[in-house]
């Protein structure tokens, strides 16, 4: 098939992103403004440059969890991602119908606030330029921008994919200039300057460790955001697979190097009390005029990401739409445009309101609220096809079968029991409502069929 040339399949939905646009669209949702808020807080969380264990096991969790999402997106192309791949495994069972209402529950609690981080990441950014910025007009930001980029999603995927790329340019540039920048003006003694019993193991050492995992987790957050929109992938069994693991070793590389070089110019004890701690970063080495170029940079990037998010995401309502998981009106497409724009815009528009919310708060809580039935819930998934169904097509095998699987379970795990007791908690609950939703649809749907 000619490179450009577009697919509609029978469901209406036009393949026609190959692996450019898809690993510029994981990237781009993966890097964003996250790295940019979230590295004083890494610091923080382990007191030090041991902080680069954080990342690097992160790095490791994010590999052999993106070997999990690849076996299941080769195996089941299509638009939903997770929704799709939990129907499919456990079809026929109770838990065919249970995992996958469960999901898209759980998204309901998730998907919008992982969106809202980045709008307010962006708000919290824009600060730099706006220095009387209060609260509210803070909150008042990041619900705009919401809004704004959700109207810059409504158009057609070709011309989505070509924007992504775009976005995707902007924030290559900003990393690659932080990085170049600190490898320039690296200082050693700075970068390792690690505390007495840095690595003294202790139960404040593995809750540091969890904490620190949790925060890397969010920022590696966004390599499988192709999965949601597989059905709209050229060679979906070739390109998603290898989306994914590039896009996994580029970012694992950044973080680690960006991280790096900071700890290198600014010392860790300001750097993890910095609001601004890239635009810092910029200002000691080149002067103020640095601060505001990359402050701008960063804002680019954190709208790449959120617009990459927000693709995705609004594609999970209308997948289960189709099959008769949520409401009739979002598997409705856009008569002209091919896609779910009732779909794109209440998601949108919950993401959106979510952005009124504190920082903090959104981090833990999406995290939380959809380690149990996602991350997990792929986990036995994967197991579960290799052991019922053996005869299903898997263009792409995990390698080292189960030992990536191992690793995912266990690291999804480890965060959730570290994340502190209020927070998970929280993913219980959300688990436990879903539950019982789930059980009131479905004596409803099993009354309507009487």
């Amino acid at each position: 098939m000619p490179e450009g040339e577009e697919v509609r399949e029978q469901d209406g939905l036009v393949r026609s992103l190959g692996l450019l646009e898809a690993t510029a669209l994981n990237m781009s949702n993966m890097v964003g403004v996250g790295p940019f808020v979230t590295i004083p807080l890494i610091i923080g969380a382990m007191g030090g440059p041991q902080c680069m264990l954080g990342w690097v096991l992160g790095a490791i969790l994010a590999l052999a969890d993106g070997l999990v999402w690849s076996e299941l997106a080769a195996a089941m192309p299509g638009a939903g991602g997770t929704y799709l791949y939990l129907r499919e495994a456990f079809r026929g069972s109770r838990l065919g119908t249970l995992l996958p209402f469960l999901f898209v529950w759980q998204f309901i609690f998730s998907g919008p606030l992982e969106a809202a981080s980045g709008y307010i990441g962006f708000a919290q950014y824009l600060g730099y330029f706006w220095r009387s910025m209060g609260p509210w007009e803070t909150k008042l930001t990041a619900a705009a921008v919401g809004l704004a980029v959700t109207g810059l999603l409504y158009r057609r995927i070709t011309a989505v994919g070509k924007m992504t790329v775009v976005l995707w340019a902007g924030m290559l540039l900003t990393v690659l200039w932080v990085i170049a920048s600190g490898l320039a003006h690296f200082q050693a003694r700075l970068a390792f300057d690690f505390p007495p019993n840095a690595f003294s193991f202790s139960s404040g050492f593995a809750l540091g460790l969890g904490s620190a995992m949790l925060i890397a987790m969010y920022d590696y957050l966004g390599y499988y955001d192709i999965c949601y929109v597989g059905g709209e992938v050229r060679e979906p069994a070739r390109v998603i697979p290898r989306a994914i693991l590039y896009s996994v070793a580029a970012v694992a590389l950044i973080y680690a190097l960006m991280s790096l070089c900071i700890m290198a110019v600014l010392p860790w004890r300001e750097a993890m009390h910095s609001r601004f701690v890239v635009a810092r970063f910029m200002e000691v080495i080149y002067g103020p005029w640095a601060g505001r170029a990359v402050t701008a940079l960063i804002l680019w990037s954190a709208l790449a990401s959120v617009f990459a998010l927000l693709l995705g995401y609004s594609r999970i309502p209308y997948a289960a739409a189709l099959d008769g998981y949520f409401l009739k009106p979002f598997a409705r497409l856009h008569p002209e445009g091919g896609f779910p724009h009732v779909s794109l815009l209440v998601i949108g528009g919950l993401s959106a309101a979510a952005g009124l919310l504190e920082l903090e708060w959104v981090l833990s809580a999406l995290m939380t609220a959809r380690i149990l039935v996602q991350f997990i819930g792929q986990v036995f998934a994967v197991h579960h096809l290799r052991r019922h169904r053996p005869d299903l097509a898997r263009p792409f095998r995990m390698w080292l079968y189960p030992l990536p699987a191992a690793i995912a379970l266990a690291g999804w795990s480890y965060i959730f029991a570290t994340s502190g007791w209020a927070f998970a908690l929280y993913g219980v609950l959300v688990l436990a409502s879903g539950v019982a939703a789930y059980a009131v649809w479905h004596r409803h749907k099993q009354g309507s069929k009487i």
